[in-house]
């Protein structure tokens, strides 16, 4: 397993990385490796102090630029402030990684609809604001830009138990579609990642709590039979975002070991027959051929 970056020393210097949710979890791990190539990046989320211990200790490992501001990505405004702010640190933004998110586990009855706006707000909402934002900005300049969002593979399935989480991550493939149709005209390109188990402090444990990982172990439901290391993501975003990739527009691409393929195929379960019940299974099957 390769646990180290895969693009050359500076394949993002000069250009400007904002990163929603950046100051924990996989939107931190992007972050310190978009600084590792060179890039100058802004991470945003509403808490002020995490924000800021992050930024302090990315620029004590990367020695990069980097610029913490506090911001709710479900407020308009504070999303332009944030782009006024790195165009007065960096001279501008070129790209946008849409990464803030929320989500818990629940019953959907259970859930009131106070609970459902704050995952589909933050989600969808958020995502809508920084792409309308950012959008605007690079058009009226004509500036070429990059999004790139973060979703999940059920935002294509769906799933019980996150359903507003589903919703809104849905919305945002549909607009990472949408937007690479429509805006490529203005060299502004559009693409996704849906990431699968990557254990995060704080994230995982509220979806994933003791008793219940107990019960249900997700590492089950992988076929490589192990989780994502963050290196193995922050290489694909970093690819993505690079002009290595300068044509994959549209493209929603999946990193989960397997994970979403294995629960859609229907006799996967096999996995469970024993070898030794093969035998009788192929003996029963010979012998309805015989009849």
């Amino acid at each position: 397993m390769i646990k180290d970056g895969m693009l050359k020393k500076g394949a993002l210097t000069g250009q400007t990385i904002l990163v929603t949710g950046g100051g924990t979890g996989l939107g931190k791990s992007m972050s310190s490796y978009f600084l590792t190539l060179g890039a100058n990046v802004i991470i945003a989320s509403r808490k002020a102090d995490v924000l800021e211990n992050a930024a302090d200790e990315l620029r004590s490992e990367t020695g990069g630029n980097i610029l913490a501001i506090p911001c709710d990505v479900r407020k308009y405004e504070e999303l332009e402030n944030v782009l006024k702010m790195g165009i007065d640190t960096f001279g501008g933004v070129d790209t946008l990684v849409n990464n803030a998110a929320g989500n818990f586990i629940s019953p959907t009855e259970r859930l009131s609809h106070k609970a459902f706006d704050v995952i589909t707000d933050i989600v969808l909402k958020g995502s809508y604001n920084a792409s309308l934002a950012f959008g605007k900005y690079w058009i009226k300049e004509k500036k070429p830009g990059i999004i790139l969002n973060i979703v999940t593979t059920y935002a294509w399935t769906g799933s019980g138990y996150v359903v507003p989480s589903a919703a809104a991550k849905a919305g945002v493939l549909a607009m990472t579609r949408s937007l690479a149709s429509e805006w490529a005209k203005y060299n502004i390109r559009s693409n996704a990642i849906a990431p699968g188990p990557f254990p995060t402090q704080g994230a995982w444990s509220r979806l994933f709590p003791e008793v219940l990982a107990k019960k249900l172990d997700p590492i089950n439901r992988i076929p490589l039979k192990r989780y994502g290391e963050h290196q193995e993501l922050a290489n694909l975003a970093a690819y993505l975002v690079s002009d290595y990739s300068g044509y994959i527009n549209g493209e929603v691409i999946t990193i989960d070991g397997g994970e979403w393929i294995y629960g859609a195929g229907e006799f996967n379960m096999l996995d469970n027959v024993p070898s030794e019940m093969w035998d009788e299974i192929e003996k029963y099957t010979r012998n309805r051929k015989k009849e």
